[in-house]
């Protein structure tokens, strides 16, 4: 017998809704990152598409969890918060560090 059967079905649905949600979301990130053609349009689609795909995996994760062991379960909520934190600031520096490359290339080329 599977941990799944245990499940209602409301849970397993809203379950199943967010994991494809999510899974949809990540895809569509990573195929802007493959088809858009320079290095700013290509991080414009993961570091947006990232937080919102994870964020609906984790609650997908942590309503699995809170219903089969029918008490609340909130590890995911840190690595949320981690995600949230740390998506957004290495976004920045990549953009920030690839505008300075850009800048120096750019000096050397015109001098």
């Amino acid at each position: 017998m599977n941990a799944i059967e245990n499940m209602p079905a409301w849970a397993a649905l809203l379950t199943a809704l967010l994991l494809i949600l999510g899974g949809s979301i990540a895809l569509i990130g990573a195929l802007g990152l493959m088809r858009l053609p320079n290095f700013y349009q290509r991080i414009h689609g993961p570091a947006i598409t990232v937080t919102l795909g994870a964020g609906c995996l984790l609650l997908a994760s942590m309503l699995y969890f809170t219903v089969l062991q029918s008490r609340l379960v909130i590890h995911e909520l840190i690595i949320a918060a981690f995600i949230l934190m740390t998506s957004p600031v290495v976004s920045m520096l990549l953009m920030r560090a690839a505008v300075y490359r850009d800048l120096r290339v750019n000096k050397r080329l015109a001098g």
